[in-house]
């Protein structure tokens, strides 16, 4: 398969939360009523089978990780794969859940843990909504996750929602706009933080880089609080993206060469979970033993899947909201 023609639209997009108020806001503006339905809300799909898209970029079966079919590779793990309510152990990855609550009353917060060792870098994968690439495409972690036969997932950082960053997904490139403060995974087990602007994709492909993210900020530096985080706007070209106050979170740390620590924070739920603020993030993954931790995209987005089912609560509802993409670990 190759891309279509459709081109995406220039500029970021809002939140959902927006959306329904931009829109609104345009309604008695004649054209600038389609204008805004197409910049936020109707779908421009640019690969609509990225799962053939990968496997002809990279010349193996669709889903292939380091030559080797996802198919074989998930028969030999689930063969020997032990699961329970909290933990999987295959051959190729050790994850274990758990949950953390701290604070009382409003000022309660409750956060999820997956600690995750891997034995080849390549199993954490990443895949998009409706295995479409493109922007305006959502579909909830859940739902995307049971399409990959994933064991677990968490939401990713939402690349639909605007069109810069650079994207590299299981060793392919989709974008490559660099604009922020990127996360590297490297094949090697190696996961690294950099500045988009000073490279490109190719380059990163050659040397060795597995996945990206583009989000932020870095929530270490060298295992310390990173400096300013509070704050860090994630898209500046348009409106008031700041990502401050307490808000539901995820974050991926860093503890060893494949030893990554994934966190979800709810948040917005007083007595459940008031969510945390950015510096209260950084304290977490460091508490983890983390030296290195990236902010991903949160708020109603913030999920946690686990065996089957949604492990966090979002927003205090226990309902999903659509993303445009995730990382998971197949079964």
């Amino acid at each position: 398969m190759t891309p279509q023609q459709n081109k995406p639209r220039k500029g970021s997009r809002f939140r959902r939360a927006v959306v329904a108020g931009a829109v609104a806001l345009t309604l008695s503006a004649g054209g600038a009523t389609a204008w805004a339905l197409d910049r936020f809300v109707v779908q421009h799909v640019e690969i609509s089978d990225v799962s053939a898209y990968e496997a002809s970029q990279t010349g193996t079966s669709t889903g292939t990780s380091a030559g080797t079919s996802t198919s074989t590779t998930a028969d030999t793990a689930s063969a020997s794969a032990v699961t329970t309510d909290t933990s999987f152990v295959s051959g190729s990855s050790n994850i274990n859940i758990s949950k953390v609550t701290t604070g009382s009353g409003n000022s309660t917060v409750s956060y999820y843990v997956a600690d995750v060792v891997l034995d080849d870098a390549t199993a954490l994968q990443s895949a998009f909504a409706n295995d479409s690439f493109g922007e305006n495409i959502t579909e909830t972690t859940s739902a995307i996750a049971e399409a990959h036969n994933a064991v677990f997932a968490i939401n990713g950082d939402y690349y639909g929602f605007r069109d810069t960053g650079i994207v590299i997904r299981n060793g392919v490139v989709f974008r490559d706009e660099g604009a922020r403060q990127g996360l590297a995974f490297y094949r090697d087990g190696r996961v690294l933080v950099y500045d988009e602007t000073t490279t490109t994709a190719e380059q990163l492909l050659a040397d060795g880089v597995w996945n990206t993210l583009s989000f932020g900020p870095s929530l270490l530096d060298n295992g310390g609080v990173a400096e300013g985080i509070e704050d860090v706007e994630v898209d500046t070209n348009f409106g008031n993206h700041s990502i401050q106050g307490e808000q539901p979170r995820t974050a991926v740390g860093i503890i060893d060469e494949n030893h990554l620590v994934f966190v979800v924070v709810d948040g917005r739920s007083p007595g459940y979970s008031a969510g945390v603020t950015m510096t209260g993030l950084a304290e977490i993954m460091q508490g983890l033993g983390a030296t290195t931790a990236y902010n991903i995209d949160g708020g109603g987005s913030s999920t946690m899947y686990f065996n089957g089912g949604l492990v966090n609560n979002p927003l205090g509802e226990n309902k999903e909201r659509g993303t445009s993409d995730i990382l998971y670990i197949a079964e």
